[in-house]
């Protein structure tokens, strides 16, 4: 699998670190303890600054040289490696502000463990992820769900801010991105005037992760105990996985011979994973509504392929189809919780 970490020439590291564990193809800096967020910016060559700069327009015909009104160039001052162009509204948002929030969510940073953070392409989107206190714990404890806080920024004026409540199941490292219906996980901020002040007051993100945890810690005990049969299971992923109408219509009709190759493929793998994996044989995930939940989570994130390292992230945690994909089996265990039948219905 291709990555894009950022790689920077003039340190000859790549802009990744990681604590313990290596990632992202064992580039970047791995240490042993928590970094504060000070350290993290270092070890994860986030320790550049980023600017505005003027645009200038020539045209050779005419001989003109002369500025672009309200348009920028946003650029990293140690490389000078120019990010995108965007207007006079557009506020950057220095790295270092974003571990701010991190810091500032649980007072003063005391209890958040900062354990992934990086650069992508030339570093115009950094991301951050940083375990919070507490668990998620399923059953009679072994089946345990750490809590993250996630946040992804830009430069080059593609995207908001994002920072999202990410719970992560240990035992397979399943991102179990799960929004209820009466909230979600995850704040967005426009880099618009006073994004950065925005950004500090964004710490009602903890008020929802500790919401959350603990509605998720109730829904995974419940859905541990409900029994499912493994044709039940099938069907569940079958829907998951439906990606339009058409493939929806099919199911219904069950007409599974005209399903895309493509389609079942994956429905099949997701299953053999629901089935065979070790983490699938716990007392909390074998034969229940819990371990069909997993089923989707963990094909995506333990058994697909994605091109590149960046689309695997943007798959999961940035609204991509792994995402999606979750979210849709999450809202059908809960129909199924309550109905005892797998709910035909597609988005």
């Amino acid at each position: 699998m291709a990555h894009n970490i950022n790689f920077n020439e003039a340190t000859g590291q790549h802009a990744f670190m990681s604590v313990k564990q290596p990632a992202w193809h064992g580039l970047g800096q791995i240490v042993e303890n928590y970094p504060t967020s000070r350290e993290a910016i270092a070890f994860a060559g986030l320790d550049y600054e980023v600017v505005k700069a003027p645009l200038f327009a020539k045209t050779e015909a005419a001989g003109l040289d002369f500025a672009v009104p309200n348009q920028y160039a946003t650029l990293r001052t140690d490389t000078n490696a120019v990010f995108g162009v965007v207007g006079k509204d557009y506020q950057i948002v220095q790295n270092a502000d974003a571990f701010a929030f991190f810091d500032a969510i649980v007072g003063g940073g005391e209890g958040i463990l900062y354990e992934t953070a990086g650069a992508l392409g030339n570093g115009e989107r950094i991301f951050i992820s940083a375990k919070l206190p507490g668990y998620i714990r399923v059953g009679n404890g072994d089946d345990v769900t750490q809590k993250y806080i996630f946040l992804t920024t830009s430069h080059d004026g593609s995207g908001s801010i994002t920072a999202a409540f990410t719970p992560v199941r240990i035992v397979c490292q399943n991102t179990l991105n799960a929004a209820l219906k009466t909230a979600t996980n995850v704040v967005r901020i426009r880099h618009t005037a006073g994004a950065k002040e925005r950004l500090e007051q964004a710490h009602k993100v903890m008020g929802v992760a500790d919401m959350l945890s603990l509605q998720l810690e109730g829904i995974f005990n419940e859905w541990a105990n409900v029994r499912i049969e493994d044709k039940q299971v099938k069907q569940l992923i079958q829907l998951a996985l439906c990606p339009n109408k058409e493939t929806y219509n099919l199911l219904k009709k069950g007409a599974t011979e005209e399903l895309s190759t493509m389609y079942k493929n994956a429905c099949d793998a997701a299953f053999e994973y629901a089935m065979a994996d070790d983490t699938q044989s716990l007392v909390t995930t074998k034969g229940t509504l819990f371990g069909a939940y997993n089923a989707v989570t963990g094909y995506y994130q333990n058994v697909r392929s994605f091109k590149t390292g960046e689309d695997k992230l943007k798959s999961i945690c940035l609204g991509g189809t792994a995402q999606a994909r979750g979210q849709k089996a999450f809202d059908l265990c809960g129909d199924f919780s309550k109905n005892g039948a797998v709910a035909l219905q597609c988005n």
